[in-house]
């Protein structure tokens, strides 16, 4: 009766734990997207149009022509969208820890991760949440390239998923782009939780503290670091990825595939083609990553 009990509890305590990675991670999404909107529709502009010679010449053009809200089109997607995607990475990510730690401790008499492991279990959280980021970031890649004013292709989030999905199908269509978002998440959140990870476990060692004790800003900083190494170690699969997601479709489409993509990428626009965008992207990374993990962290701190 005893070992039952003992067995319940460890079950009611690990959804426990599931739940509040999950709260954590949901928060931690929306403060994403309210932070880095802005930034991404001019990294999506720079990365699938020659209509712009730098970001600020972009930023300046959607202010003129579009209006200030042009900086949030396509927000209701991943602010519902995101906040989810964020929710199941931190959980997936927690999950992976906690089965690799169960490994190590039954094969090593240890319970640590090694930092290999640590990028482990990011790429699976990244494998996992590619399941949701790549339709969501397919819609709000569509909408924030459609033309301005009338002749504009979708009236919004919704119209834009029944189009895709009636034009190519949900695979061909919606999902279009999937091999090559696979491929980036998986490097990306391997690279984002394995630098947060280590840059935590360096100053609470260096300065022989518990994790819990790091200061917010540092965890912030921290965070923001992360976000860097993210998009430096993963960016020319999510520019093949956003020109593939913003590709016409039948007799007009110009890439048939991955591959196709990167080839005519190259060929076209030499090694700087795979980096375009990257300013922007890398000043949006630093608040947003440092804003995710602020925000993740205090929501489970306080959640306990």
């Amino acid at each position: 009766m005893e070992s039952e009990a003992f067995e319940d509890l460890q079950k009611g305590g690990g959804a426990l734990r599931t739940i509040k990675d999950l709260s954590a991670g949901a928060a931690g999404g929306i403060a994403q997207v309210l932070l880095g909107q802005p930034f991404d529709i001019v990294k999506v502009r720079l990365q699938t149009t020659t209509q712009y010679s730098n970001a600020l010449d972009c930023a300046s053009k959607i202010l003129k022509n579009e209006g200030p809200l042009a900086f949030y089109k396509g927000t209701l997607t991943p602010l519902i969208g995101i906040g989810a995607c964020v929710s199941v990475q931190f959980g997936a990510f927690h999950e992976a820890r906690r089965r690799l730690e169960e490994l190590n401790k039954k094969k090593y008499a240890v319970s640590t991760l090694s930092y290999g492991q640590y990028y482990l279990a990011g790429s699976f959280a990244g494998v996992t949440n590619s399941v949701l980021s790549g339709p969501i970031e397919h819609v709000r890649i569509r909408l924030q390239t459609q033309p301005h004013g009338a002749s504009r292709l979708y009236n919004g989030p919704i119209d834009c998923i029944k189009k895709l999905s009636s034009q190519g199908g949900v695979f061909r269509g919606l999902f279009r782009g999937q091999a090559v978002t696979i491929l980036r998440e998986a490097q990306a959140y391997g690279m984002w939780f394995l630098t947060f990870e280590y840059l935590m476990n360096q100053d609470a060692k260096r300065n022989n503290i518990k994790r819990e004790d790091i200061s917010s800003l540092k965890v912030a900083t921290y965070g923001g670091l992360a976000g860097e190494a993210l998009w430096l170690s993963s960016y020319p699969f999510d520019v093949v990825k956003s020109k593939m997601q913003c590709d016409k479709f039948g007799t007009q489409q110009q890439f048939k595939s991955m591959r196709d993509c990167f080839k005519k990428t190259y060929a076209a626009e030499g090694f700087g083609g795979f980096w375009k965008g990257l300013g922007p992207t890398l000043l949006r990374a630093m608040p947003v990553s440092a804003g995710t993990f602020a925000v993740v962290e205090l929501t489970m701190r306080a959640l306990g």
